[in-house]
C-alpha cells in the first residue's frame, strides 16, 4: 500500500524554476561569473553543491567564494522573486487528495532548509506537510539519492510504500536509487526528460484524476471512501 507520497516542491508544486535560474544567474554574475540563463535552466533541480562546480569549475558551495555565491543566491531570489512565484493549479488540492486516501504528504527538495517555509507559504501548503527533509539533511543532493532516504527515514516508511512526485530527470533519478517509484509531471518544464518516471501528468490538477492509478496503491476502504 502507498502510505506515504513524497514531494519535491520546485517545479512541481510552486512554479519556480524559472525564478531560481534567475537568482542563480544574478549571484554569479555578481561575482564575476556570467553564465547564461539557457545553460542555468536545465540544471534547476539538483543541489547548488552540484550546479556551481558544473558551471564554474573549481567553486564549491562549502567554501569560499562559493559559499558566498549561494549565500547571494538565496538573498537575491527572497529580495526579488519569491513574491511573484506562484502554486501550479491544483496543488494544494493534490496534497488533500493524498491525505483524504489516508497517507501522509513528505517532503524531499534539494532547497535549502531556509527556503522552505517561504516556498510552501506561496500555496499554503505547509498546514498539509507532515515530514520534510531538505539538502541540510543529505550529504549530496538529487540526483544522488540522499534527501529521499532522509525522507524515508523522517517518516519512517519503507520505500516500497512510498511514492515521488517530481518534475526533473534528477527526481526521477533520485527516487530510484532510492527503490521509490516516481511520478513526473510536466509543469516544470521538463517534460521531455521524464522518459523513466513511471507515470507522467501535466500537473498537480491532473494527477488528482489519476490517483487511483499505479504506481499508487491504496487500501481499500480508502479508495472506496474517495
Amino acid at each position: 500500500m502507498t502510505d506515504v507520497v513524497i514531494f519535491d516542491i520546485d517545479g512541481t508544486l510552486i512554479d519556480s524554476n524559472d525564478a531560481h535560474a534567475r537568482a542563480w544567474v544574478a549571484a554569479l554574475a555578481e561575482a564575476g561569473h556570467p553564465v547564461p540563463f539557457e545553460r542555468i535552466r536545465p540544471m534547476i533541480g539538483m543541489g547548488g553543491d552540484r550546479i556551481l562546480p558544473e558551471v564554474v569549475p573549481g567553486l564549491r558551495d562549502d567554501a569560499e567564494p562559493g559559499k558566498s555565491i549561494t549565500k547571494r543566491r538565496l538573498a537575491i531570489f527572497k529580495e526579488r522573486e519569491l513574491a511573484h512565484i506562484e502554486p501550479f493549479r491544483g496543488a494544494r488540492a493534490l496534497l488533500e487528495a493524498v491525505h483524504g486516501r489516508g497517507a501522509r504528504v513528505v517532503i524531499a527538495t534539494s532547497a535549502k532548509k531556509a527556503e522552505l517555509g517561504d516556498l510552501l507559504a506561496r500555496g499554503d501548503l505547509e498546514p498539509l506537510v507532515d515530514v520534510a527533509s531538505t539538502s541540510d539533511d543529505a550529504d549530496a543532493s538529487k540526483p544522488a539519492p540522499d534527501v529521499v532516504e532522509a525522507a524515508l527515514a523522517k517518516a519512517n516508511v519503507d520505500a516500497a510504500r512510498a511514492v515521488m512526485i517530481g518534475d526533473t530527470r534528477y527526481d526521477v533519478e533520485s527516487a530510484h536509487r532510492a527503490h521509490v517509484a516516481c511520478v513526473g509531471l510536466r509543469c516544470g518544464g521538463n517534460g521531455p526528460t521524464l522518459a523513466d518516471a513511471d507515470a507522467v501528468y501535466d500537473d498537480p490538477e491532473e494527477l488528482i484524476g489519476a490517483l487511483g492509478r499505479a504506481p499508487f496503491a491504496w487500501p481499500s476502504a480508502a479508495s472506496t471512501a474517495s
